[in-house]
Formats: C-alpha cells, structure tokens, sequence
C-alpha cells in the first residue's frame, strides 16, 4: 500500500514540477529566484505553524462526526487515521481521504459505508465556509460571482436532499428497482443515515464555523506571504482571504488532483491582475502552496509510516485502492 502511495505521489511531484517550471519560465527564472531571496524565511516557521492550526482545528471536526455516528475511537488513533489521511491531499476534492474510512474500518471493523460520508460532508461544510468568504469578497471586488454563485446553489440543493428524509427516502426506494443498485442499498442505506445525521442543521451550522475558523489560518497565511513582498493592494487581509478561497474552490471543482495548475494558475492570474509585477505572484503562489498542499501531504507520509509502525501494513484490496486513490 505504502509504495502503491509513494509512486502516486512522485508521479504528482513531477506534475507538480514541471508546472512550476512552467509558471517559473512565465515570469522570468532570474526574476522568481530574486523574489525568493527577498522574502524574509523567518517567517517560515510562522506559516507552517499556521498549516498545523488548520489541520488540528480538520482533526476537531473528523472527530465530531465521528462522535455523531457513534463510532467511538481513541483520541490518539483517531488523530492516527486523520493525519495520515492527509497523504491524500492530492487527489480530486481531497476525496481520496476515503482512506481514512477503510483506516477506520481496520481497527474497528466499522463499515466503509457508515464512516466514508464523514470524507464528503467535510467537504461540504469546507465548501460552504471558502464559499461564504468568496462571496463576500466576489461583491466587495466584483469578481467571479457568477462562479461562486452556481457553486453555491449545487452546494445547497445536495444539502437540501441529504437532510430531508421526504426527498431522499423515496428516491432510495426507486433504486429498489435498478438490479444493480438494490445488491448495494443497505450500504447506500448506511451512508445516507449517516449523511443525514451530519447534515442535520445544528451539526452543518456547527462544523461550518469551524470550517471557517481552520481556513481563517490558511488565509492568514497566505496574507503573511504577501504582505513580505512588495505589493500595493487595498484591504489586503480581505484581498487575500478572498482570492486564496476563490482560487481553492476553482481548484476543487477542476477536479484536478489537488487542484494542480488550476488554484496555482488562479492565484498568479488574480494577483497579476491587480498588477502585481509577475515574479511576485508567482513566488507567493509557489510559497502558500509549499507550506499547505505539500506540507499536508509531507505530514500524511510521515503519519501514514507511523500508522503502520503502530497496526502494522495497510493492505486494501485492489478495486478499494482504485476507488480511494486511483485518480492521484
């Protein structure tokens, strides 16, 4: 399992690399080096400590909903299991955190179909906090509001159906009638209560403040970086809260592993546009995504080889690793 992870993930590093080489040739190697050491690295430790808040403040989540399904872990383990599911960062919406479902399934025995939910309805509530914060900015700055809005609208028609039993029931009840379907309904059956459990609107308003308090760290971050740089931008913590939540979003509905290319084309473009010179942009970009898409994936491998240490290999069979990680 282990290898498996470690041939996605330098297959994802050299994607990775050739675009930042991309992007590097874009705005002048000369120049991105020179923005490089004019950036004060002092505050390196001060933006990765930022990433570890946003991760722990996930953690408080991961283990709320876990509570909510009553599958009851150790704060340890449960810490175990979320952190090394942080090795899957790079895959389309972070959907292959899945893993951490089947981790859970290994040392409880709890089904796949009762935990897996708990992967899409953080995805939710992150979608729905970076999407409160986009739309502010979107009419405060008047930019991609057509976007964020359709995003928003899809967001809250799957709540909407998750969390109403009069919707969802009989829809469940017509996939009696499909062959294929009817073999799987009691786990469709399984996921959707608890789906519905998670979504109901006390938990959903709950873990959607929390989503937007573990951004507010990310976004803080990413502030940090720019403010090193000379960059003239008004309001420029709203600027930056806003733009690094558009371009997270543009990059999660890619689909794209990680949103590669996407979030870090987003995030140079915006700033360029508001007439940051090239270099600058660039380097920013190159920073925020160091010290939170790879950073977390740095700390899932180091989890993940720590997991085995304590419960011994992951071994999945192959159709589940298709399902948890085949599109990194």
């Amino acid at each position: 399992m282990l290898q498996k992870l470690k041939k996605k993930l330098l297959i994802s590093i050299a994607l990775a690399g050739l675009l930042y080489l991309g992007f590097t040739i874009y705005a002048d190697f000369g120049h991105v080096a020179e923005a490089f050491r004019n950036f004060n690295w002092l505050f390196l430790p001060i933006l990765l400590l930022c990433s570890v808040c946003n991760y722990m403040v996930r953690f408080s989540k991961w283990d709320y909903y876990l509570r909510i399904i009553n599958v009851k872990m150790s704060k340890i383990d449960s810490l175990s299991v979320f952190m090394s599911g942080l090795v899957m960062s790079v895959t389309p919406g972070k959907m292959g955190e899945l893993l951490k479902a089947y981790l859970v399934k290994q040392l409880k025995g709890t089904s796949i179909s009762k935990t897996a939910p708990i992967i899409f309805v953080e995805r939710i509530t992150d979608f729905v906090s970076l999407m409160l914060i986009a739309l502010a900015g979107a009419y405060y700055y008047n930019y991609g509001r057509t976007i964020v809005i359709i995003v928003a609208v899809f967001f809250f028609v799957v709540i909407v159906f998750l969390s109403n039993r009069k919707i969802a029931l009989p829809i469940l009840k017509l996939m009696e009638k499909n062959d294929f379907l009817n073999k799987h309904l009691s786990k469709i059956h399984n996921a959707y209560e608890s789906s519905y459990l998670m979504l109901r609107p006390f938990p959903l308003l709950k873990m959607t403040v929390v989503s937007l308090f573990s951004w507010f760290f990310e976004c803080l971050g990413y502030y940090l970086i720019l403010r090193n740089f000379p960059i003239n931008i008004p309001n420029l913590l709203l600027w930056s809260a806003f733009s690094y939540c558009f371009a997270t979003i543009v990059g999660a509905i890619s689909m794209l592993p990680g949103g590669l290319g996407v979030t870090e084309g987003s995030l140079t473009f915006m700033l360029v546009q508001k007439g940051v010179p090239n270099q600058y942009a660039v380097a920013s970009t190159f920073i925020i995504r160091a010290v939170t898409l790879w950073f977390a994936v740095l700390i899932g491998v180091i989890s993940i080889s720590i997991y085995q240490k304590r419960f011994g290999k992951i071994i999945i069979e192959p159709e589940k690793v298709r399902s948890l990680n085949g599109t990194v």
